[in-house]
């Protein structure tokens, strides 16, 4: 086990969002300071993030959310071909979104924890730890 933590959207929205669970979010960014090892998000996940809070708030407060994320210690880490094929193949045989395969395939392929309180990651809870918040 490698010990990275690896969050989806669902993760990152309850953070922002104060929703119950977010408490779980601050321990792991805790953790993630104290031991030099920054949580990882994928773009896809970044860009869900982004899109909802501009959905439901304007470009602006997403922007202001963009900035605010970019203090935190989560790297985000740009899709290639093998994270791309690992998401896929998990969407041809589970029902997951798509953007959602891409937090369990970088979750898979580092051998990292996923926190999210998406039920939809229930399709790969016996291939990846998780971390359910709520």
């Amino acid at each position: 086990m490698s010990g990275e933590k690896v969050l989806d959207s669902w993760a990152l929205l309850c953070y922002l969002e104060r929703e119950p669970g977010f408490q779980k979010i601050i321990q792991a960014f805790e953790e993630a300071v104290r031991a030099s090892r920054p949580l990882r998000m994928t773009m896809v996940n970044w860009g869900e993030v982004y899109y909802l809070v501009a959905r439901r708030y304007g470009n602006d407060r997403a922007e202001g959310i963009e900035r605010l994320i970019d203090t935190f210690p989560i790297v985000l880490v740009d899709i290639d071909r093998e994270l791309t094929r690992v998401a896929a193949r998990l969407k041809v045989n589970k029902k997951m979104a798509y953007a959602d395969c891409f937090a369990a395939a970088l979750a898979k392929q580092r051998k990292a924890e996923l926190y999210t309180g998406d039920p939809e990651f229930k399709a790969v809870e016996k291939e990846i730890r998780i971390c359910w918040i709520k």
